[in-house]
């Protein structure tokens, strides 16, 4: 059996001064947790003027992000902090009735019944790819997490405005994002010292000039898509445009659009790009998963492109990818605000209270998980042991809040993943350490630096007998 040691935070022995812990935050959230807190189910800690509690076991995110969400529908003050500036009041950070009435809106747009309209712009992006990779001659090192920045950015772009992005459009997108994660601040005290809202906060530079590259970006596009409207009929911008509320019949105003624009763009882009990149990683440690992974793809598609048909039949592929989500889920802490006091447990949540539900914890739960630090694409195959409830793997959220475009990720994942390792393999580039870091989204710290490597499927014929894998554990360090 082939171990495979990842470096990722240790966990802390005995709980951190407070001073400390927002240290240890402001640089990488996932750095704050102590060992025993991988195997608590409902905790709270305070915070300056705050209370936090955190969510670690099925029945307390059930509670809180589900049976009791109205009291908890609110996005944390540091999350609105954080991402006001790039989102304004779009879906993701909104609450009450504007993300009601945006969700009434945005939902029925990219429902999972417009994949068939969608999966071949996805297999074409993704093929493009393969095909600058294959031009790219054996070996050349690329920085996997901004290669899939881009053609994500490429795949959202095309599908939203019915358009190429470009590549140099791309780049500046994700480029821009990745400087807003390292500028913006990760701890909001304004909120934590018990202060009113409406204080404003301040900006540095670097996050002024990454809003103003997305901006200006997202206007030139959509100020494209106005002046050229009706030629590509059918595209999500189009759909926005015309949209109207159905209770209301109100629709979006130019702010909201622009707004509900950016959360598609940006939150669309993100987190699917992180989740291909640390599949990427995780593969290249892994021969005998990905031996597995390239046996399906090859004996399902017979070297032709995927379709929409085909994902029901990938189901190791699926699988790899559920498990790099629980590993590594996008965004590892999913933090709302108490708007009015709850009993969870015989424990009062008082109004106010910060309520946390940490996918991070939650997916390496020792109670809920065999060998929960192991990569076992396995688990999430009919044999496999999954806990029993839903509630225990949420790396999109889960309840009303569920991320609206869950079905489009994963069928993008999935058609990316399966396109390029039909003819690629990447390998980590030798003396680099993966250190996985949690500003905004989940990533690897300095980019993820791999090389590219042409894949001859008759090397891998017989790589796979089809008798049971042996997975490749993933042992913390």
């Amino acid at each position: 059996m082939t171990e495979f040691v990842p470096f990722y935070p240790p966990r802390l022995k005995k709980p951190p001064y407070i001073w400390r812990r927002l240290w240890l935050a402001r640089r990488n959230f996932l750095e704050i947790w102590e060992d025993k807190d991988f195997e608590l189910d409902f905790s709270s800690a305070r915070l300056f003027a705050r209370r936090a509690f955190v969510c670690n076991s099925p029945e307390s995110v059930q509670f809180a992000f589900n049976t009791h969400n109205s009291s908890f529908e609110r996005k944390s003050p540091q999350m609105r902090y954080a991402l006001g500036p790039l989102l304004g009041d779009g879906l993701f950070i909104s609450d009450g009735e504007t993300w009601r009435r945006r969700r009434r809106i945005i939902a029925p747009l990219i429902h999972v019944s417009r994949l068939a309209d969608w999966a071949p712009t996805m297999v074409e992006t993704a093929m493009e790819w393969r095909d600058r990779w294959a031009s790219m001659g054996g070996g050349q090192t690329i920085n996997a997490l901004q290669e899939m920045g881009q053609l994500t950015a490429e795949i959202i772009c095309r599908t939203i405005f019915g358009r190429q992005l470009g590549r140099e459009y791309a780049y500046q997108i994700v480029d821009a994002f990745s400087e807003y994660q390292r500028a913006i601040g990760q701890i909001d005290l304004i909120s934590l010292l018990g202060l009113p809202d409406w204080l404003p906060r301040q900006y540095g530079s670097a996050v002024r000039r990454s809003v103003r590259r997305i901006n200006e970006v997202l206007d030139q596009i959509i100020g494209n898509y106005g002046r050229q409207r009706g030629q590509d009929e059918g595209t999500v911008i189009g759909q926005l445009l015309d949209a109207r509320d159905p209770e209301t019949g109100e629709a979006l105003d130019a702010t909201g659009l622009r707004n509900e624009t950016a959360v598609l763009l940006m939150a669309g882009h993100e987190t699917t790009a992180n989740l291909l990149a640390w599949t990427w990683y995780l593969l290249s440690q892994a021969p005998e998963v990905e031996a597995r992974l390239h046996a399906e793809i090859d004996s399902v598609l017979r070297g032709n492109l995927p379709t929409l048909a085909d994902v029901p039949r990938l189901t190791y592929t699926r699988a790899v990818l559920d498990e790099t989500l629980r590993l590594y889920p996008p965004v590892p802490i999913l933090s709302r605000e108490a708007l009015s006091a709850e009993v969870f447990r015989g424990k009062c949540i008082p109004k106010g209270s910060l309520v946390l539900v940490v996918p991070w914890l939650l997916h390496r739960h020792r109670k809920l998980w065999e060998k929960p630090d192991h990569f076992i694409p396995e688990r999430f195959l009919s044999e496999g042991g999954l806990p029993q409830s839903k509630f225990a793997y949420v790396p999109f959220s889960i309840g009303p809040r569920i991320c609206a475009g869950l079905s489009f990720g994963q069928a993008e994942a999935t058609f990316c993943l399966a396109t390029l390792a039909q003819q690629f393999r990447l390998r980590l580039e030798p003396g680099r350490q993966i250190r996985p870091v949690a500003r905004l989204t989940l990533r690897p710290e300095g980019g993820l630096y791999m090389q590219v490597h042409r894949r001859d499927p008759a090397e891998f014929a017989n790589e796979w007998t089809g008798t049971a894998a042996r997975y490749c554990p993933v042992v913390h360090g």
